[in-house]
């Protein structure tokens, strides 16, 4: 039987192109499960809060409702500070099935919790699970990804979290006009929902294999070459892991990952460039749209089971802006992207200030609050979401991606916390109006910072990249393939 000169197969060359193309897809739809999940967990409470609320339910207060909506935020904080480090010992594939395990548990927890107390807790536990998916999948889906589809691949995770996200949405409006008119303890079943995508992340992980590049970081290259065989041609897959083998080579010299490795400038200027990006996606406040969007509504003049539909409509815009963003990745760089994002999302921010000031008590106000709002989703999942988690995931050297990764979204996460804990209490402290010119000022400054630090990264391989922040740092030439600003 002849060979083919790809390989070792009789197989034609399209087929079993075909066929790497295809466990990828598989690879990267069961493991955005975990993403599915962060999305539904955070998205689900934005529907449950008024029902919860209810003097004969856990009877929030504005601080209590903050604590409860922000408590799964903090434990999602230190999620990610220990998932990174822990899938850089045991293995992402193996860290991401004990997190379908936590996930199920843990909304068990939030579901049957009969106080404030309990419900805080299993939220932390929640958030632990949320925060490690969150820095675990991203970097997975990088790390088995071809250097010319890592943008589209990277971003299916953030295009299932707003899925999970208009998920709750749908399923609290449902919920919320119909046993919500009868049944004030809906927000139970709301919740309880997010064990059924834990339960598929669980078993779908079981046939996914692990990350080629931590396997040859531990040493198993003849594992992480047939995994490589899975997903790539056989020429290509030696190459790449050459690749990987040199650079695990040049990272040998230094010490194992850990937080003195900051003393390297180069190191230290790539976890700044990753904290700055996680705390410029939060201090857009989208996550106080994305946790009260119904509370925002309904602060504007919308009734409770009005204000549950037409926070669909901001779950269905995060799902429409993800996809032409994911598409816009592969024609655009990442860079004006996240420039075009900052200024469209902090203009919509600034017309929220304007008009809930001069329209405040008229019949128009929610109607034009619920259209400003999804404008403004529109430019944060079109642009700034899918671009930071992107390059998140791209900007780390192997040796440290673990502990890069989990220190940025560690901030992320704190940013998101601090914001989602005092939004409810400052829209009872200084209104709507206020707080969203806050909003708007603040992210004038997240404006400069792109402006300022943020490199182009589109088209260049994880192994390149690291090389360039090398150069870049030690005052080298630096190579063509370098877009620094």
């Amino acid at each position: 039987m002849s060979k083919n000169v790809q390989g070792n197969s009789d197989e034609p060359l399209p087929q079993r192109k075909d066929q790497h193309q295809r466990k990828l897809r598989g690879i990267a739809f069961v493991a955005t499960f975990g993403g599915l999940l962060f999305g539904f967990d955070t998205g689900v409470i934005n529907g449950a809060l008024p029902f919860m609320s209810r003097p004969d339910q856990l009877n929030l207060t504005p601080f209590t409702e903050g604590l409860v909506a922000s408590s799964l935020i903090f434990g999602a904080a230190f999620g990610a500070l220990c998932g990174g480090q822990l899938s850089d010992r045991f293995g992402r594939r193996k860290l991401i099935l004990w997190l379908a395990v936590l996930f199920f548990v843990s909304t068990l927890g939030t579901s049957f919790a009969p106080d404030v107390a309990t419900m805080v807790i299993s939220r932390i536990a929640l958030g632990l699970a949320v925060g490690g998916a969150s820095v675990i999948v991203p970097s997975f889906l990088a790390e088995m990804s071809p250097a010319e589809r890592r943008g589209r691949m990277v971003t299916q995770n953030e295009f299932m979290i707003v899925t999970g996200q208009l998920l709750a949405y749908v399923t609290n409006a449902v919920l919320g006009n119909t046993l919500g008119t009868t049944d004030a303890a809906v927000w139970r079943y709301m919740l309880i929902i997010a064990t059924l995508p834990a339960i598929v992340l669980w078993i779908g992980m079981l046939t996914v294999p692990e990350s080629p590049r931590w396997l040859a970081s531990k040493g198993k290259i003849g594992d992480a070459l047939k995994v490589l065989q899975q997903i790539r041609d056989i020429n290509y897959a030696k190459t790449e892991l050459n690749d990987i083998q040199k650079t695990l080579s040049d990272e040998d010299k230094l010490e194992k990952a850990s937080i003195k490795d900051l003393i390297v400038p180069w190191v230290r200027r790539i976890v700044f460039l990753g904290i700055g990006l996680a705390v410029v996606q939060q201090v857009t406040g989208v996550n106080s749209i994305m946790y009260y969007g119904t509370e925002i509504l309904r602060d504007a003049g919308f009734g409770t089971q009005a204000a549950l539909i037409g926070n669909v409509a901001n779950g269905a815009i995060s799902v429409i802006a993800v996809i032409v963003g994911i598409w816009l990745l592969g024609k655009v760089g990442r860079r004006p992207m996240l420039l075009t994002g900052q200024i469209g999302a902090t203009t919509a921010l600034l017309l929220i200030g304007i008009f809930s000031f001069t329209l405040q008590g008229t019949a128009a106000l929610p109607y034009v609050i619920l259209a400003l709002t999804v404008t403004f989703l529109a430019f944060m999942q079109g642009a700034i979401a899918p671009v930071t988690w992107l390059m998140l995931a791209e900007i780390f050297p192997l040796k440290i991606r673990g502990l890069g990764m989990g220190l940025s979204v560690f901030f992320l996460w704190i940013t998101n916390f601090i914001i989602s804990f005092s939004f409810p209490i400052l829209l009872a402290w200084i209104g709507l109006s206020t707080t969203f010119f806050a909003f708007a000022i603040v992210n004038v400054f997240a404006i400069l910072f792109v402006v300022k630090f943020v490199p182009e990264t589109k088209g260049i391989s994880l192994e390149q990249l690291e090389r360039d922040f090398r150069f870049y740092d030690q005052g080298e030439k630096i190579p063509k393939s370098a877009k620094f600003s």
